[in-house]
């Protein structure tokens, strides 16, 4: 079969997955509404269960598996991340609320004195 062929028939069958998909959130967010008379627990799993069949069905569509791809790939990446140790972490957040507490007061600083400054420049008196 021709690859432009397959690709039409794929196209049209992942639009008729998504409006799947769609159909089946909305009917999960109206069931919701609709019976919210009946306990909580009952209602979260059929919103829970919607929402994991609309989620399988749209994992079978090619931006779905691009998508899982992207997600298995993003994991590998972030295993081969070296984290900071708890001390290096500390050090780091006490530089950086240093470095934040010492700005706010230069800039507290700044404004007073340029308040009284203009204050005397212009005889209003702060």
């Amino acid at each position: 079969m021709n690859a432009k062929v397959e690709n039409q028939e794929s196209g049209a069958l992942d639009s008729i997955k998504w409006v799947l998909v769609i159909a089946l959130l909305a009917a999960a967010i109206g069931g919701n509404a609709y019976y919210a008379e009946q306990p909580l627990y009952f209602r979260v799993l059929g919103v829970v269960f919607g929402i994991g069949i609309a989620l399988a069905i749209a994992a079978t569509t090619t931006k779905g598996k691009s998508a899982l791809s992207f997600a298995q790939e993003a994991r590998t990446e972030v295993r081969k991340v070296v984290w900071p140790t708890r001390q290096e972490t500390l050090h780091t957040t006490m530089y950086v609320l240093l470095m934040t507490a010492l700005v706010g007061v230069m800039l507290w600083l700044m404004d007073f004195v340029l308040i009284r400054l203009i204050g005397f420049v212009t005889g209003q008196g702060a």
